[in-house]
């Protein structure tokens, strides 16, 4: 996971050659290699999404890889002699960060029909909102079910993905298939969940790159958010408004598959809470139900288990992981399928460049253009992809633009290619099929492309 001194010195003569190359053959696309500005690493490997920013100052660089431990860290039951790392549960889903973001990429579904989720979660909440302004937890459950426990508290639950096959067929008349998921429950320790409990299954994201999402200023998300669409080309993406924990106040949300955590170090907090069952500074009750008594007076590892010292190391590394840089930018059907990828309108919300404002505590991430390819808003995706489980402002069918960078790396860094906030998409060909709302005109031009461009997008796609 940590980059020896060769490997780093390896990586900047591969980018001073890069760049001679492009600069010489004058054939760089628009979009060039360079996603992540200058935090842009050069790697293909199955460590890609591991390195730290290329542009990360020596003196940065001891947290980092500290922090890099932490999140690769199995945390044990307390009490224990490794003092520092106990406190797990006691009701929990993952050991450890990378339990479910495996060398910080992205989670999938179970392979087959009644197997565990080893990198996704299932969120639940019941009508109304929570004293926030969030979902509001189940009264048994809480926000997410969590599938394991230390010994002598009981694991609340265990969700079952089974999938239907949709057919469908493209414009010139090739069938596909997409696959919706169904979710059920078994082994309810709390009783049934009930007809009204709002369930949701999330795969776990790559982690990549989002420092720099944290350093794009509120005012270029409102600037591109049209929630009336205004200028009426039926995208209408717009934020969402979440309660900032840190500072108590309400903030702009941008990171969540809904967009509804505002900063990377509340973020952090509530899956260590949530995943792990750690407690923090910022989240220092267990998480655990009234109705959940052995939870409750199950031992801790401290208050809180987690130090904000770790915090601090484990906000450092989630803000300073690189982004990878593209590959075959010079390829003919990559450039068409770029081309088309503005041509068909899948850069209105997947925009292609942001620019980075002033990071507070980061100053090697201000000031950066990069290529993300979200607009970090809200959008209706239509009842296909719906969950009909509000989050603040986002309604049950609205979702935030994910950011693509990195997805053609999926392959290798995590071995599948499952897409979508609940991985039903196997591939960028289903991940587009499946998109209706805003996208459905999209969604239609991509149906009804020739086969060559359609594989030309999706080459596209399999460059960033």
């Amino acid at each position: 996971m940590i980059a020896a001194p060769w490997r780093a010195a390896g990586l900047c003569l591969v980018a001073f050659l890069l760049a001679a190359s492009v600069s010489a053959q004058e054939k760089e696309p628009p979009l060039g290699a360079l996603l992540g500005g200058d935090t842009t690493v050069f790697a293909s490997n199955q460590n890609a999404f591991t390195l730290q920013a290329r542009n990360l100052p020596v003196e940065d660089q001891r947290a980092f890889f500290f922090g890099n431990r932490l999140f690769n860290t199995n945390w044990v039951i307390a009490p224990s002699s490794t003092t520092t790392f106990d406190g797990l549960g006691p009701t929990f889903n993952r050991v450890s960060c990378s339990g479910c973001h495996l060398r910080d990429g992205r989670g999938q579904p179970p392979a087959q029909p009644g197997e565990e989720m080893l990198s996704m979660l299932v969120r639940l909440s019941v009508p109304g909102t929570a004293e926030d302004g969030g979902p509001k937890p189940h009264p048994a459950y809480g926000d997410q079910l969590n599938d394991r426990a230390i010994p002598g508290v009981k694991p609340e639950g265990r969700a079952v993905i089974a999938w239907q096959e949709e057919p469908g067929r493209y414009g010139d008349g090739e069938s596909y298939s997409l696959r919706r998921p169904v979710l059920s429950f078994v082994d309810l320790a709390y009783g049934p969940l009930g007809r009204d409990t709002m369930v949701s299954a999330r795969a776990a994201p790559a982690v990549i790159g989002m420092g720099l999402l944290e350093a794009v200023p509120d005012e270029t998300l409102l600037a591109l958010a049209d929630p009336d669409d205004r200028d009426g080309d039926g995208i209408s993406g717009r934020v969402n408004r979440v309660h900032d924990v840190l500072s108590g106040k309400t903030a702009i949300g941008r990171f969540g598959w809904k967009a509804n955590v505002p900063g990377i170090r509340q973020q952090i907090a509530m899956a260590a809470i949530g995943d792990i069952g750690l407690t923090t500074s910022i989240f220092p009750e267990q998480n655990c139900p009234p109705v959940q008594t052995a939870c409750r007076a199950a031992e801790t590892g401290g208050a809180p288990e987690i130090s904000d010292e770790f915090l601090d190391r484990l906000e450092l590394y989630s803000q300073t992981l690189g982004v990878p840089a593209r590959r075959n930018v010079d390829d003919p059907p990559v450039r068409r399928g770029e081309a088309l990828f503005s041509e068909i309108g899948c850069a209105a919300c997947h925009r292609t460049t942001l620019r980075t404002g002033n990071h507070p505590t980061r100053p090697y991430l201000s000031d950066q253009t990069i290529h993300p390819f979200t607009d970090l808003l809200l959008h209706d995706m239509g009842e296909g992809l719906a969950d009909g489980r509000p989050d603040f402002l986002a309604t049950g069918s609205e979702w935030r633009t994910p950011p693509l960078w990195g997805l053609g790396l999926l392959r290798v860094t995590n071995k599948h290619e499952f897409l979508l906030h609940d991985g039903r998409a196997r591939g960028p060909a289903e991940a587009i099929l499946w998109h209706g709302g805003e996208a459905e005109a999209t969604k239609e031009r991509f149906r009804t492309l020739p086969k060559p461009d359609r594989a030309a997008l999706v080459a596209f796609l399999r460059s960033l």
